[in-house]
């Protein structure tokens, strides 16, 4: 897995204290970034994360280039509704020896990681095999109709992706750049950076956050699961070892 932070809201830290400072001064649009120190910033976004005022931490966002996870992530990562995603596409992108993400538990098992491996090569070769008939199939047509080869070898080899990749697993990779609002990525990062989320995207919400926080520190400062700023959420199911999660997270207590 690799995660980059492609770009983010310059500022951000200031940008949302200025919106702060709007919702609780008498302040001007042309001067609200007037004698805002960094003291100022810190004390603007405490007093927001304090009265649980969430709304202006929105004016900031950040996009993620992600690469080497699966579409097994990606079912989970679009649940995330209040975010925007570009994904690799399966109908556009031929898959052909496709990479794919293996799960260390049967990475861990030899047995188990052999028949896995059998299991991709398998997908693989019913992928090509089946793409291989439809362009055949799709090329004749389009000929047929009298549109010149080469377009035609193109819109086949196209129409021929779309049922193909019926047979790709779960396990296919796939590239994503998403963008996310900081009061979506506090969602994100109290949901998967917990323990009992799904480890790859527990995997993807902890590099991220190790990237926004050393972007903007102070909007991300409390940003994890519950356990990092007090109790944790998730009552009878919890993992009661909120200080290895903390540990984790480079938080202190």
């Amino acid at each position: 897995m690799t995660v980059t932070l492609l770009t983010y809201t310059p500022d951000a830290d200031k940008l949302v204290a200025s919106a702060a400072k709007l919702c609780y001064s008498r302040s001007d649009i042309p001067t609200l970034m007037d004698n805002l120190t960094p003291d100022k910033v810190e004390s603007f976004l405490t007093l927001l994360n304090d009265l649980g005022h969430s709304s202006p931490i929105e004016h900031a966002s950040f996009t993620f280039g992600i690469e080497g996870v699966s579409r097994a992530l990606l079912a989970q990562l679009t649940r995330h509704r209040i975010a925007s995603f570009s994904v690799q596409s399966q109908r556009y992108v031929d898959k052909s020896s496709f990479e794919y993400i293996m799960p260390p538990e049967i990475a861990s098992i030899p047995e188990a990681k052999e028949e896995y491996i059998r299991a991709m090569e398998e997908d693989a070769a019913h992928y090509e095999s089946l793409r291989a008939l439809l362009i055949e199939k799709h090329l004749k047509s389009f000929t047929d109709e009298g549109i010149d080869e080469k377009e035609a070898r193109r819109m086949a080899e196209k129409k021929a992706n779309e049922d193909a990749r019926f047979v790709l697993p779960n396990s296919c990779d796939t590239k994503i750049i998403m963008t996310m609002n900081v009061r979506s990525l506090h969602n994100f990062f109290a949901l998967r950076c917990c323990r009992r989320a799904q480890w790859e995207i527990r995997e993807l919400a902890v590099e991220m956050l190790k990237l926004v926080r050393e972007a903007a520190p102070l909007l991300f400062a409390k940003a994890g699961p519950g356990c990092v700023r007090g109790k944790c959420q998730e009552g009878s199911y919890s993992c009661k070892k909120p200080d290895e999660v903390r540990r984790e997270l480079g938080f202190t207590k």
